[in-house]
């Protein structure tokens, strides 16, 4: 699944892990702050502000893929869904808003947003390494999958 990296496997999950933690920990913070200290009303206020569309769905939307989908995706589970919708999230805030000529995110700039989505996207593609949820629901699945399909090579070769 994963591309050759001279690593040992463990190590690249380990790896995975950590990113998943740290991309996960970020989107939450954003989604809390967003439900607790702005308030889904005053986020859509600002998205409204900002020229967001539909701000009233929009802010509600956000919210909950940055809470949810960042816990989902620190825990490994539905990774390649969450991977996609966490990315649609910021790069609809990239197009939006951050789309600036400075890449400084202290200047209203583009760097956080374009590193989350493409963090989120690299993870949805790749999979979430061995220590995740997804890997202890659809690991057997998977394994089935692929011996059945090794059959069916030797099959067809014999025929």
């Amino acid at each position: 699944m994963y591309a050759t990296t001279g690593l040992p496997t463990f190590a690249r999950d380990i790896i995975t892990l950590i990113a998943r933690i740290g991309l996960g920990a970020i989107f939450i913070a954003h989604g809390w702050q967003k439900f607790n200290e702005w308030t889904i009303a005053g986020t859509s206020d600002s998205f409204a502000q900002m020229g967001v569309p539909m701000a009233d769905i929009a802010a509600p939307v956000a919210t909950f893929v940055e809470l949810i989908g960042g816990a989902l995706l620190i825990l490994g589970a539905l990774t390649p869904i969450v991977g996609f919708l966490l990315a649609a999230n910021v790069i609809g805030a990239l197009i939006i808003v951050h789309l600036t000529p400075t890449p400084f995110v202290d200047q209203g700039g583009w760097e956080l947003v374009a590193s989350l989505a493409a963090g989120a996207l690299l993870i949805a593609a790749a999979g979430p390494g061995r220590l995740s949820v997804d890997r202890l629901l659809f690991a057997g699945k998977a394994g089935k999958g692929r011996k059945r399909s090794s059959a069916s090579r030797a099959v067809a070769a014999d025929a």
